[in-house]
């Protein structure tokens, strides 16, 4: 069972972020927002790739599922961004 918190922690370590929530009740599957400067001109693939190598091996492994919703601070704040968690 891996926790919420450290997969936060390791995508804050990761990628520089201006927000990260991440939730997920089971231990194995969670769901979550990542705000970053590092996602401007790359499309939504590449901005999740870029999230999921922060957490490397442990994708698929320990992390069975990890349902992303990306933003750059423009669209984030423009009110792109609906928590819908």
């Amino acid at each position: 069972m891996f926790e919420a918190s450290e997969i936060k922690r390791l995508i804050e370590q990761g990628l520089p972020c201006e927000l990260v929530i991440i939730e997920g009740e089971d231990g194995v599957h969670f769901r979550g927002i990542v705000v970053s400067a590092t996602f401007e001109g790359k499309m939504k693939v590449r901005q999740h790739q870029a999230v999921y190598a922060t957490l490397g091996r442990l994708m698929g492994n320990e992390i069975h599922a990890l349902q992303l919703q990306t933003f750059t601070p423009a669209q984030w704040e423009e009110g792109r961004g609906e928590l819908g968690m």
